[in-house]
């Protein structure tokens, strides 16, 4: 999520810095059991929908931001799923700005879509697989209209990054359109601060690691153990890349996933769905940092989309990273592997089980 080469324009191509062999094979990340950020976004839609004390999480409900994305991305779109899919765009955001200044998240100016990933929830809503598009990958952003009104004009080779501080939120879920060939019914983004305010709210997550992290662009300084980690330790352990392996982005996605895991676990021993004042403090801080599409904009909206989601368990949620291989001419950057991304959004779309071929990723030492 954070470099510490020398900050690019928002829409460069310059490498990043990653040290050592920049081929080296990094471990394996394929299945992955829970998806990272999709969890907060679950525990917010779980505690939005709490039947206990509804009526005191009317005040929040002006905490959400809304995105128009019919709005923005017009009909240039692919269509609906005909039946009660969903598929839905998660961002972690990297903005600077505000709270997030002070986070020593890194130098990069403006925001940045630092963890990306497109849950699929298929007819019945009782099981969901969700495809994480590392940061790196080099994509084709399309023609994008902001929200001041002004064109963006199409450009191949950028980073997946690099299109929301360029074009914006509609921008990003166009190109993952583009990509896939899969309408996102739904966009919801966290920002840093606000998954600080989290963990703090909760009173800390726990985590083991099985080896000294010291990572001097994050911050984080951790020895091998058990450790309860506070809001501002729990961002530095999700962004932590330069302190463990090889320092590549693709290696950090492991430490994510156990994080979140944690964080789920946490929720779940505090029973804060029990508990109308704890849900209260959560809800709060969790809705102020959530930016939605605007039909999610409203704690009514949330809290019948989150019941709609009872049927998924957390637990059994597959989480798979898109395939990708290092490109020819950078290879600090990654390409969508073909034809296994291909094979992947296909079978999203066809509602098919994924083939495990479409699963192996070149990158990280897939055939």
């Amino acid at each position: 999520m954070s470099h510490v080469s020398t900050p690019r324009p928002s829409d460069s191509d310059a490498p990043s810095r990653r040290g050592g062999n920049r081929r080296r094979k990094r471990g394996r990340t394929g299945k992955r059991r829970t998806g990272r950020w999709i969890l907060l976004c679950l525990a917010a839609v779980l505690v939005a929908g709490a039947g206990t004390g509804y009526w005191l999480y009317r005040g929040i409900d002006g905490n959400l931001d809304g995105v128009d994305l019919d709005r923005a991305i017009g009909d240039d779109r692919p269509e609906k799923l005909p039946t009660s899919g969903q598929n839905i765009l998660i961002l972690g955001s990297d903005s600077r700005a505000g709270a997030n200044a002070e986070l020593n998240t890194g130098t990069v100016s403006g925001a940045r879509s630092d963890t990306a990933l497109v849950m699929h929830i298929p007819e019945g809503r009782t099981e969901a697989v969700a495809i994480s598009i590392p940061r790196d990958t080099l994509v084709t952003r399309p023609e994008c209209t902001t929200s001041d009104g002004s064109t963006v004009a199409a450009a191949q080779r950028v980073m997946f990054n690099s299109v929301y501080s360029k074009a914006g939120p509609a921008c990003v879920v166009k190109t993952v359109e583009k990509m896939s060939g899969i309408r996102m019914d739904h966009y919801v983004e966290v920002d840093f601060a606000g998954f600080k305010d989290l963990v703090d709210a909760i009173g800390g997550v726990t985590v083991t690691v099985d080896q000294d992290i010291k990572d001097t662009s994050s911050g984080l300084e951790l020895t091998a153990g058990t450790h309860k980690l506070n809001g501002t330790q729990s961002l530095q352990f999700v962004r932590t890349r330069h302190g463990i392996g090889d320092g590549s982005d693709l290696g950090r996605i492991g430490l994510q996933q156990q994080f979140m895991l944690a964080l789920l676990s946490e929720i779940k021993k505090q029973d804060l769905l029990g508990s109308p004042v704890k849900a209260y403090k959560i809800a709060d801080q969790l809705t102020a940092a959530l930016t939605t599409d605007s039909e999610l904009a409203s704690l009514t909206a949330l809290a019948t989309f989150g019941r709609s989601l009872n049927g998924v368990d957390p637990a059994t949620m597959e989480t798979i990273m898109l395939p990708v291989a290092y490109d020819k001419t950078d290879p600090n950057r990654v390409v969508a592997a073909e034809p296994q991304a291909t094979t992947l959004w296909k079978a999203l779309r066809t509602g098919t089980t994924i083939p495990d071929s479409a699963k192996k990723s070149p990158a990280t030492g897939g055939n």
